[in-house]
């Protein structure tokens, strides 16, 4: 399955004008405060996230330029990443799909010369390592999303782009290389929201615009196509964090508005706002998560 029963994990971002390299954990049994146990390769922000049974995976991101790399690093021990493969494309601002054998990323921004914003969904295998292919692509192309991951499906909500972007679900399937559809929408325009996925539902945490994070917390079915509901409010307003998904909880991982080491969980079984659980080690905007 997709949510972890160990850990969250907050890697990359950026802090005072510093690109990160750190990895950082967090423990999905209790509350508490992240550790640094690794470094990704390259120092960067704006990347996505994707998590097998045994890795994790950054892909993406930048470092002042735009990055393709897709890094690595392992859950059993605690290490460095190692560069395992590259994107298609340079990209930042995208965001990150996990089936059970093959990585995703999805949309963000092409960079230099023109900003483009992608509507590439790319694949790469989890069983070994190397490039990432082109498949499909999004119905509508954004920059700044937030990723779900059903079972059988990937998801990408709201982020930048068109005023339908924003607002919409966009779902793609695992089994074949199809290009997405629309399939709901969110109870509002957002960008910059972290994304949670429990076995049954996704959801879309804070975000923007506005010159600070939004507290809403949407939550939209797996089982069927249809527009999600505002459910709950996070402990305090969040965009540009990471978003991890244990088994019983969303949490999300720092922010900019002002950029702080919050981790914040809230409930799949219930509908209730979320908790300050803990702090980062390092206070980070522009990161990615992922779960063990």
């Amino acid at each position: 399955g997709f949510q972890g029963t160990i850990s969250g994990y907050a890697s990359g971002g950026k802090s005072g004008g510093s690109r990160l390299s750190a990895i950082q954990k967090y423990s999905f049994t209790s509350d508490g405060n992240a550790s640094n146990i690794g470094n990704l390769t390259v120092g960067r922000s704006a990347l996505a996230g994707q998590s097998s049974s045994v890795s994790g995976y950054s892909t993406g991101g930048s470092d002042s330029v735009f990055l393709n790399l897709i890094d690595k690093f392992p859950f059993a021990s605690e290490g460095n990443a190692s560069d395992v493969g590259d994107l298609t494309v340079t990209i930042a601002n995208g965001t990150g799909q996990s089936s059970s054998e093959n990585g995703y990323s999805t949309g963000g921004n092409r960079g230099a010369p023109t900003y483009a914003k992608s509507p590439n969904i790319e694949k790469f295998s989890f069983s070994s390592d190397g490039n990432a292919s082109n498949v499909a692509s999004l119905d509508a192309a954004v920059d700044q999303p937030s990723g779900q991951s059903s079972t059988d499906n990937g998801y990408v909500s709201g982020g930048s782009g068109s005023s339908r972007g924003q607002i919409v679900i966009q779902k793609f399937p695992f089994a074949s290389d199809d290009d997405s559809t629309d399939i709901g929408d969110l109870t509002r325009s957002v960008e910059t929201p972290m994304g949670q996925s429990s076995t049954v539902s996704g959801y879309v945490s804070g975000g923007s615009p506005g010159g600070s994070g939004q507290t809403t917390i949407d939550k939209f079915p797996f089982a069927s196509d249809s527009n999600a509901s505002d459910v709950a409010d996070l402990f305090q307003g969040a965009r540009y964090g990471s978003g991890s998904s244990s088994t019983a909880s969303g949490y999300v991982a720092g922010t900019n508005s002002p950029v702080n080491d919050t981790i914040q969980k809230f409930s799949f079984a219930s509908d209730q706002n979320g908790t300050d659980v803990g702090d980062l080690v390092t206070g980070a905007e522009m990161i990615t998560g992922q779960q063990y």
